[in-house]
């Protein structure tokens, strides 16, 4: 049977586009048919389960109760993936539960995979978040996402800065998510489905939609050069089982109902 698989994507600093990001992955999970489930950590309103209502819960990340809904079903779920999804300011306390329940030294033992999408602002209070994350996921796969949601500069200017921050953990890999159109970005928010379900002019129920071919096609666009990272980085070699090509479909017209 597979290994569980948890997917951590968040930060300490908040407004750096961490449900954008989680948003996206569950996308391209169901894209290459992995059973995915998600955890949405903004409660008791949670942004990710207005896109995703059908495959994510809403839990407070700092409860033992939802911990255990959590790391307690992780061998018994469907999915074969968990994605959390955690709110600003948790992600350092997170990543230390983990550690204090066993769940690291688990990962360690190849019981679990496990993999950190950390995602940065252009800050130094951001990128000082680096060190201690790294720490937390030495025995998963660490990634440094460089969101240009904001047209967000990381340092490129100044190569010692980027160097002092971006290669204290060697074994971290970069990935960059690009800049999306802001009105088609605006589009999607108003529609509530995920992005592919935008892409298919789908509604919330399968319905069929009215939304601007013009942003339809921006947001085709930029998803496909965003799994075209995770296409880079292997990303679906972390799912255990195999019989998955790495280099996975590209942006098609997929609705979710």
């Amino acid at each position: 049977m597979a290994k569980p698989t948890v997917v951590v994507v968040g930060a300490d600093k908040g407004g750096v586009g961490k449900t954008t990001v989680a948003r996206t992955l569950l996308d391209y999970f169901t894209a290459h048919h992995v059973p995915t489930r998600a955890f949405d950590t903004e409660s008791p309103k949670g942004t990710l389960r207005r896109f995703h209502p059908d495959i994510s819960e809403i839990v407070d990340a700092t409860s033992v109760a939802d911990q255990m809904r959590i790391f307690d079903t992780l061998s018994t779920a469907d999915a074969n993936v968990t994605v959390i999804d955690v709110r600003a300011g948790l992600l350092s306390p997170m990543l230390r539960s983990l550690r204090d329940i066993g769940f690291l030294d688990a990962v360690k033992k190849g019981q679990l995979n496990f993999a950190v999408f950390h995602i940065l602002g252009s800050s130094i209070a951001s990128l000082n978040e680096i060190e201690e994350m790294s720490s937390f996921a030495a025995d998963g796969r660490y990634f440094l996402v460089k969101n240009f949601i904001n047209n967000t500069n990381f340092f490129e200017w100044d190569q010692a800065t980027h160097a002092a921050y971006f290669r204290k953990f060697k074994d971290a890999v970069e990935i960059s998510v690009p800049k999306l159109n802001e009105m088609a970005f605006e589009q999607v928010e108003l529609a509530s489905v995920p992005f592919l379900t935008f892409v298919a002019n789908k509604g919330p129920k399968g319905e069929t939609a009215n939304y601007s071919f013009v942003l339809r096609g921006y947001v085709r666009h930029w998803l496909g050069n965003v799994w075209g990272e995770y296409d880079r980085i292997k990303l679906t070699d972390i799912v255990a089982g195999g019989g998955i090509a790495s280099s996975g479909p590209r942006v098609q017209v997929v609705s979710r109902s």
